[in-house]
């Protein structure tokens, strides 16, 4: 299944992107899941999600062609 991902913030800066297509081998996958599918790692404690512009959190399902973006509790506007 393909999802895009999206980062904001710290996040894009950090990572040195503002997003990406992520191929995952199938469904069942949560937000977290996906996070440490893409980073290696569980998700930082207090990193916000949002699923298909809804907000999310790590045990939210992740389904083909949806959106996913991770940012920090605090963002500038």
């Amino acid at each position: 299944m393909t999802v895009k991902v999206l980062y904001f913030a710290r996040l894009r800066e950090e990572l040195g992107r503002d997003g990406e297509q992520a191929e995952l081998p199938a469904e069942g996958c949560t937000v977290a899941g996906l996070w440490e599918n893409l980073h290696g790692e569980p998700p930082p404690q207090r990193l916000m999600t949002a699923v298909n512009q809804s907000q999310a959190g790590p045990d939210t399902p992740v389904r083909d062609g949806d959106e996913v973006a991770f940012f920090p509790p605090v963002t500038g506007g």
